[in-house]
């Protein structure tokens, strides 16, 4: 929706309503009016940050790797757009995990994906009220407070279980070993890249990456998942019930029932998807055991893109389930529900209340 309203901008000046209503839900900015605005600031800022990204990687590609200048500049342009973009695709074959003791090649990658999975709305608010904690909207401090909760848990739990493997942190030094279990815990976040062997690391470490890769980034960026917001609500909604309150306050505002209506309705669609692919992917090959095939399942619906390595070696109709999967968790399985929907009559009456026995 970005392009299509960029396109319009540039070639006719000017664009429908349909297109403003559109950009507007995809962007999640305000008023159909600022729609413009909205859009040459996240170009903008797409541009910014792959620039600065792409001027770093290619002075360590020039220098340290000693690449031709007009490689590095085509390798660290490619990366820094793959990275920033929770895109995850690399030009070698082992991924990066060739560079997994450089951190000038690691921490510019895991920077671009942080950025990029933030989402556009909290860039924007950071870039006008970064000292205006105050003034940040729901949105925004739900993301940076569950950013780093994910990435810190996610990089210490990758490290416990991993420090002593031999196929993967066991023989790096200490510097490397919490270098990759960090990088590794932010591109569980939704962008595929790998600097440790997957299929070497521990069931459990697969186990804890699909949580990282079902959470996801924020929203109105370039992660997948079902977004660290979302389960950001579901903890408060828990939280406020457990507490014995009604209406459900977060990080200092009170929280609308209709988002809690979606945030529910995700999870619930989302996790019937995995269930499904899941079961699908071991009907195709009943050799395949739950924890590849789970994370297979939540990787591809997620739109993260790692692997176990079995990727290559299934069959067709997995392959199929694996590409409906990508495809559902892109567009979102709230946007495919109510697309189905669409049609129905609303009810002109309310059934009457009951409240069944919960647990």
């Amino acid at each position: 929706m970005t392009l299509t309203t960029m396109l319009g901008i540039v070639l006719a000046r000017k664009f429908g309503l349909s297109i403003k209503l559109l950009a507007r839900a995809e962007t999640k900015s305000f008023g159909s009016g600022r729609v413009r605005h909205v859009v040459l600031r996240i170009v903008a800022t797409t541009a910014v940050i792959e620039f600065a990204a792409a001027v770093l990687l290619f002075l360590r590609f020039l220098l340290h790797y000693h690449y031709s200048p007009g490689q590095a500049v085509a390798h660290a342009v490619f990366h820094s757009v793959s990275a920033f973009n929770n895109a995850g695709f690399a030009l070698y074959t082992l991924n990066v995990m060739d560079f997994n003791e450089d951190p000038f090649i690691l921490l510019p990658l895991a920077g671009c994906v942080i950025l990029g999975g933030l989402g556009f709305p909290v860039l924007y608010e950071l870039r006008h009220h970064l000292r205006l904690p105050r003034m940040w909207s729901m949105n925004t401090r739900l993301v940076l407070l569950a950013t780093p909760v994910l990435l810190i848990g996610g990089t210490i739990f990758i490290a416990v279980l991993e420090w002593s493997n031999p196929g993967t942190l066991g023989p790096q030094p200490v510097g490397s070993k919490i270098l990759n279990a960090f990088f590794q815990s932010t591109i569980a976040r939704t962008a595929g890249f790998n600097s440790l062997d997957i299929a070497q690391m521990h069931p459990v470490s697969w186990l804890g990456m699909d949580v990282l890769m079902f959470i996801g980034g924020g929203p109105a960026g370039t992660a997948g998942g079902l977004k660290v917001t979302t389960f950001g609500v579901l903890f408060f909604i828990a939280w406020t019930e457990i507490r014995g309150g009604a209406a459900v306050p977060v990080l200092g505002k009170q929280l609308s029932r209709s988002v809690q209506r979606e945030a529910i309705t995700l999870v619930v669609l989302a996790m019937g998807a995995v269930i499904a692919g899941t079961m699908l992917l071991m009907l195709s090959d009943i050799a395949l055991g739950l924890d590849r095939a789970l994370f297979e399942v939540v990787s591809a619906f997620a739109t993260v893109g790692l692997s176990t390595g079995i990727t290559a070696s299934l069959s067709p109709f997995a392959q199929v389930v694996l590409i409906c999967l990508m495809f559902l968790g892109r567009l979102g399985p709230v946007t495919v529900a109510t697309a189905l929907a669409v049609g129905r009559q609303p009810r002109a009456y309310e059934l009457p209340k009951e409240r069944p026995l919960i647990g």
